[in-house]
């Protein structure tokens, strides 16, 4: 049995959306309020619980989101798109050594020759307790120039790559009568020894691997977005490389987050594919998100709770949800306001809460942008009453919309005429 679990929680809704469960017809939203370092300014709704779930996992942690609807794919199968987006969520830190050579340049020689075919140069580097002398190559001198080292610059050279960083200018520089710019850094002159070893961690996932590894132009094929169908034969000679990699201490395995959303759009194939590949070895938490309440399992005449049949339902932890409360709602009324950069009074705020709580939060969120507009026509910066109220007459909700439509039956084209009016006998 993996380590790795899975749990299911529906959409975080407001009022007047799905349950959590069958026998729970109340509004719900999604309990990460209380996930450690998650910033507070991000309220719990849809978007904002994925983005407070990826802040609290930090930027090592793998964390991928795809729609149930991103699987059915023409180019891919349905199977192959689950498996990419499950390889995507598991990370590899690699380790490696690298040997850099790390100095304040002391001087720089180009010597071309006649023709300026050829180049040769040496670099004079130093540390606070030692100096020494290279000779340059074509290709380093190029580098250096591209760099646009100086004497007094701190720079390290990664030997096995060839690659040079520059990491500011030295202090000892810092009183010289120079044309430098606003963004010139000043550090400190290195100490010890010129060439050191220096341990550098790479973090990639599984799938990048992958890709590298299945196409002939290798890390470029990352950037093409186009990676096909990928050889189950690769992925276990891959495997059995990581494996290998860890028993060395070379590599650490990164569980991450698959984040489903729309979860019961997927089908029984979908369903089966989870089932097995969560009980792997490689396998990352996955986190689905369903508003569904007893709904059809697609590919089957049957219905389940969520969407979800009942051995997957025997696999996963749903997550105990809750209605809104006031003064949750005010506070995600606020931090919206904050970033439409835009004023609500006192009393507006209480009634686009009660508004919120009468018909749904998005469409109390809605109304911001409109009720904005409107303050805005009467040259003033902070929303009032009266401009929600008219916003609330010009736009409808969902409940008034049905209302409105039930009044005007009959009266639309298509509409669906009563049964009585159908009797032409």
């Amino acid at each position: 049995m993996s380590p790795a679990s899975s749990a299911s929680a529906p959409t975080p809704t407001s009022a007047g959306s799905a349950s959590t469960t069958a026998s729970s017809p109340d509004p719900t939203r999604r309990a990460w309020a209380g996930l450690p370092d998650a910033p507070s300014s991000l309220p719990a709704l849809p978007a904002r619980a994925r983005l407070r779930l990826r802040w609290s996992l930090g930027p090592d942690v793998p964390f991928t989101t795809i729609a149930a609807s991103e699987v059915f794919s023409l180019s891919l199968s349905k199977t192959e798109a689950l498996t990419q987006a499950l390889r995507r969520s598991i990370g590899v830190r690699i380790k490696e050594e690298t040997e850099l050579i790390e100095g304040e340049v002391v001087e720089l020689q180009i010597d071309r020759s006649l023709t300026g075919a050829t180049k040769t140069g040496r670099l004079t580097i130093k540390t606070t307790d030692m100096e020494t002398v290279y000779d340059l190559g074509h290709k380093m001198i190029d580098a250096l120039a591209k760099e646009k080292v100086l004497a007094g610059d701190v720079i390290t050279i990664d030997k096995a790559a060839g690659r040079i960083t520059k990491l500011g200018r030295s202090f000892s520089r810092s009183r010289d009568y120079d044309a430098m710019g606003a963004d010139t850094r000043f550090v400190q002159c290195p100490e010890g020894e010129i060439q050191k070893r220096r341990e550098v961690v790479h973090t990639v996932s599984l799938h990048e691997i992958d890709v590298i590894n299945s196409r002939t132009q290798g890390f470029m094929a990352l950037f093409a977005g186009d990676t096909g169908e990928i050889k189950p034969e690769l992925r276990d000679q891959i495997n059995a490389k990581v494996g290998e990699w860890r028993e060395e201490g070379k590599a650490d395995i990164v569980p991450g987050v698959l984040f489903i959303d729309e979860v019961h759009m997927l089908d029984i194939e979908c369903f089966s594919f989870l089932n097995r590949a969560l009980e792997s070895d490689l396998a990352p938490l996955v986190v689905m998100a369903s508003n569904r309440g007893v709904a059809p399992v697609r590919g089957t005449k049957f219905k389940a709770p969520h969407g979800l049949p009942a051995d997957l339902l025997d696999r996963i932890l749903i997550v105990s949800t809750r209605p809104y409360e006031p003064d949750e709602i005010a506070q995600i009324i606020q931090i919206r306001c904050q970033e439409e950069d835009v004023s609500l009074e006192p009393d507006a705020l209480s009634v686009l809460t009660s508004m919120a709580q009468q018909t749904t939060l998005r469409y109390a969120l809605q109304l911001i942008a409109t009720a904005a507009l409107v303050a805005r026509r009467r040259s003033s910066t902070t929303i009032s009453v009266p401009d929600l109220r008219k916003c609330y007459t010009y736009f409808l909700d969902e409940k008034r919309s049905v209302q409105w439509l039930k009044e005007q039956q009959g009266s639309l084209m298509f509409d669906e005429a009563p049964p009585e009016a159908m009797d032409t006998a």
